[in-house]
């Protein structure tokens, strides 16, 4: 191959994100200077942050249209100038939505082989960590409580919901269509909800009839507001995204009365951002694994073939189409 395929952020969305988004471009093959390596990428990331990064500045430096898209890959290393790395190599990194790429060795993460790479992508990589990280030490579960998961099909939902079982708890999900039976059947929770079908504060309520002691938002917006209204006293909530109100023009002003919950019921709402708990990343790898190896947990991976469709695979995400880690084959 003498040229890499990129997928350059062009235009900024108004509204839902798509294929016209994006501009797919053909740029010289990279060569690695001191201190970086080429990776050939096999599979690419998509995650709903992805979405917030094109609206401006948030925890990750400026997206830009005319930039490379932003996003985590896995690949294999193919040229090294770098002490500690070696042709052939196994790495992870955020060099964004291109076939090949030239990284500093330091921002890149070097995996044994013996695991799946999709597994290192999802599980076993950031959404994993997120998961592990924003339940356990921003939810503080205990045995008997009930947690209660947005998005709880999704990536981190999907983990995060499971990881909560294995610490005692009863655990329902919110999710839409088909996937309510697939989290109860598939997954293991308890129960579930679908935020599509009406009363959703009933519905929350009827799930949870001793109340939530512990809610991880994937979603803000509508979902949000109905699991503050069953919120225990001390109740924890871990906002870790707010996805109903990325992909759209007209965001969801609220929920009302937050500061009314909060102060009657002593909650405690705290975001995060899982590079906070980086230095720590190889507790949460190593109870991942182990619970994955072991069967405790399950990692459902959505994997799409063909790095052509980047762009509708990220659309399809926030239209609902993926069931557990999304991911493209390139």
């Amino acid at each position: 191959m003498t040229t890499n395929k990129q997928w350059i952020y062009a235009r900024k969305p108004n509204g839902q994100v798509g294929p016209g988004n994006f501009d797919l471009h053909e740029a010289a093959m990279p060569q690695a200077k001191d201190g970086e390596v080429v990776v050939r990428t096999t599979l690419l990331s998509l995650d709903p942050a992805s979405r917030a990064w094109m609206q401006g500045q948030t925890y990750r430096s400026q997206l830009n249209p005319g930039d490379v898209m932003a996003g985590w890959g896995i690949g294999e290393v193919v040229e090294s100038k770098a002490k500690g790395f070696e042709v052939g190599d196994l790495v992870s990194g955020d060099y964004g939505w291109q076939q090949y790429a030239a990284a500093p060795a330091r921002t890149l993460t070097k995996h044994d082989k013996g695991h799946k790479p999709e597994h290192i992508l999802g599980v076993l990589g950031v959404t994993g960590l997120t998961a592990y990280f924003g339940l356990l030490d921003d939810g503080k579960p205990r045995p008997g409580e009930t947690v209660l998961v947005s998005g709880a099909a999704g990536a981190v939902g999907s983990i995060a919901g499971q990881i909560a079982k294995l610490m005692g708890c009863r655990v329902v999900g919110t999710t839409r269509g088909e996937k309510v039976k697939w989290l109860i059947n598939e997954l293991g929770f308890d129960a579930a909800v679908d935020y599509t079908a009406g009363n959703l504060v009933g519905e929350i309520k009827k799930a949870c009839p001793r109340g939530v002691d512990v809610y991880f938002d994937n979603t803000g917006g509508e979902v949000l507001g109905a699991a503050l209204n069953r919120m225990n006293v001390w109740g924890r909530v871990a906002c870790c995204g707010a996805v109903s109100n990325y992909d759209t023009a007209t965001p969801w002003s609220g929920p009302a009365g937050v500061p009314g919950f909060l102060v009657t019921k002593r909650i405690r709402m705290e975001g995060f951002v899982v590079m906070d708990f980086y230095a720590r990343r190889r507790e949460a790898e190593s109870a991942l694994a182990a619970w994955v190896e072991s069967g405790k947990i399950k990692a459902p991976v959505d994997v799409i073939e063909g790095f052509e469709k980047m762009p509708e695979a990220l659309a399809g995400m926030f239209a609902g189409a993926n069931r557990g880690k999304l991911m493209v084959r390139v």
